[in-house]
């Protein structure tokens, strides 16, 4: 996977149109007058989401007749998620930590209510 094209996928994943074209072809492929229906704006700016999700390659569109269907490529997101997940070890850690900490500071508190109590 190169940088660019991981740029060009957080780029498309970015605005909210565009995830949530991506959440209704997770369904099932469709066309773009079925996608554009949801969304106050024109055809022609629908397309222009799709073709931000084709280029990052989050999508496919067909031609069937006068059908043109779009599908999720949903194995472009295993290539997100492997970059992200480079990052869960550091951030599981963090949690872990920070969980070992409060564990601490609620046994030095109950120590000290303890030595009040007496």
């Amino acid at each position: 996977m190169s940088p660019d094209r991981l740029s060009d996928m957080f780029a498309a994943l970015a605005d909210p149109t565009r995830r949530a074209i991506l959440a209704r072809l997770a369904i099932g492929e469709t066309s773009v007058t079925e996608l554009a229906e949801p969304f106050d704006m024109s055809l022609p700016a629908v397309s222009k989401h799709l073709k931000v999700l084709e280029r990052a390659g989050l999508i496919a569109r067909g031609r069937s007749a006068q059908w043109r269907p779009c599908r999720l490529e949903a194995s472009a997101l295993k290539d997100v998620d492997d970059w992200v997940g480079q990052y869960r070890k550091l951030w599981e850690q963090d949690f872990d930590r920070l969980d070992a900490y409060r564990r601490e500071l609620q046994a030095t508190e109950k120590k000290r209510g303890s030595a009040k109590s007496k």
